[in-house]
């Protein structure tokens, strides 16, 4: 992978100099950049497009009116996507001048050392560090004195259920431990009907699965420099994910092809009892569909498959610490416009108007605060003060990836619906190896 030449490259005098001669002096400034471009490179949002669209000419008028520059966008439809344009832009020293990356691949940033660290001036520069919820800060680097990662939005992960079938299912409440959540969807399925929505080929879902189930019974998946990936709890993991499809049906077969948003479109149909992996960001799908009305957020579960308590070595992890964090390229020459596209997209106004259009919670503390009284998103402020962070370690993008691998080369399997004992063993011996390969090539 292109990762392993990023890692070894990094503090090689061949990188310095390729940094060293895209960088330079800022040549932007406030009301300076006229006739400047600033590239941001950012997540594509397939499941609301012409809304995505829009925040983006928005946002762009609003920086040419603020500061005379233009703001060109270069977006990435997966993981991987947003790894391999990490790895390539810090090798050649040219590429974005500002990075929206998830949460979970900030770390990969940092261990580049090709974004800038952010001290009391660059804090300064944005508004303060002040103006974002704690909570956000918590993958921001590996501790306060180094920190590459601005808060943008927060992503707490939750479920979605159908009220009128568990309650036509004679269901009290929703699901608190992953073997009540199947049973649940086992009441609720029959013919025209499921139990559960998954959206088993998307590209970001998948993984955040097994890690939930794995540190919830125990697991760390990273204990130190020590990949366990192949430890049989998650093994496990992966079994009750796959088993919803392949032994309790509880699962359309075309989930086999969905993405998450697919998944959520399904649920918004009226006839699923649960979407297992949302949040805000699908408030306003649901709200336009048949279960308008019927449906309401609740906590993922937090006590792991086969238990009905959290073991004590178990960490009660609600959702992974989850959203997008702005990085600022350290060879940019346009670092003073870069600070202030982040300053704008993170003021309370346009933190709120990226919710109200995409759903994405603030990560504005004044903004967020806005929304604590919408009784709906109680669930969600709940997953979030429960949020987890990932291990901050250089190697976690090859990690994420090999998780997801594991389902990747798993769906032709589920389209014939079984996967053997020894299919699982052998994905998951090599995703091992391939995280432990990491681990051992990572600062």
């Amino acid at each position: 992978m292109r990762y392993r030449r990023v890692i070894a490259l990094a503090g090689a005098t061949v990188l310095a100099t390729a940094l060293a001669a895209c960088g330079g002096d800022d040549e932007g400034g406030s009301g300076g950049g006229e006739g400047k471009t600033l590239n941001v490179l950012i997540g594509a949002n397939t499941q609301y497009p012409t809304e995505f669209q829009a925040w983006k000419q928005s946002i762009s008028d609003k920086f040419k009116a603020q500061t005379g520059a233009t703001v060109k966008f270069e977006e990435f439809a997966t993981a991987n996507d947003e790894l391999t344009k990490i790895q390539t832009s810090v090798v050649s020293g040219t590429g974005p001048d500002v990075y929206a990356v998830g949460t979970t691949l900030t770390p990969t940033a940092y261990s580049t050392g090709a974004f800038v660290k952010l001290g009391d001036e660059e804090w300064k520069k944005i508004g303060g560090k002040e103006k974002f919820n704690p909570a956000t800060l918590g993958i921001s680097g590996p501790d306060e004195q180094n920190q590459v990662g601005i808060p943008w939005v927060s992503r707490p992960f939750v479920m979605a259920y159908n009220t009128e079938l568990l309650k036509a299912a004679g269901i009290d409440k929703p699901a608190t431990t992953w073997d009540e959540l199947g049973q649940q969807a086992k009441q609720m399925t029959k013919d025209g009907q499921y139990g559960l929505a998954i959206g088993y080929k998307d590209n970001f879902d998948p993984w955040k699965f097994a890690w939930g189930m794995s540190v919830t019974a125990g697991n760390p998946l990273v204990d130190g420099k020590t990949a366990r990936l192949n430890d049989p709890i998650t093994k496990k993991a992966y079994q009750t994910y796959f088993g919803w499809l392949t032994t309790d049906k509880v699962v359309d077969p075309a989930a086999i092809g969905w993405t998450n948003a697919q998944a959520v479109a399904a649920f918004a149909k009226g006839k699923t009892g649960y979407i297992a992996l949302t949040g805000p960001t699908g408030v306003k799908a649901l709200d336009q569909g048949a279960v308008k009305g019927k449906w309401s957020f609740a906590l993922l579960p937090t006590v792991p498959p086969g238990a009905t308590t959290r073991p004590p070595n178990g960490v009660e992890a609600a959702s992974i610490l989850s959203g997008d964090n702005l990085l600022v390229a350290d060879y940019s020459k346009n670092k003073d416009l870069a600070f202030e596209y982040v300053k704008l997209v993170t003021d309370q106004e346009a933190q709120l108007d990226y919710y109200k259009a995409l759903g994405n919670m603030p990560a504005n503390a004044a903004a967020l605060q806005t929304l604590v009284s919408d009784p709906k998103l109680g669930p969600v402020t709940e997953a979030a003060k429960k949020s987890v962070a990932t291990p901050f370690t250089g190697a976690w993008g090859d990690i994420q990836l090999a998780l997801t691998n594991v389902v990747v080369q798993s769906l032709p399997d589920l389209s014939k619906g079984e996967i053997s004992d020894a299919q699982l063993d052998s994905r998951l011996a090599d995703a091992q190896k391939a995280a432990q390969s990491a681990l051992d090539r990572a600062k």
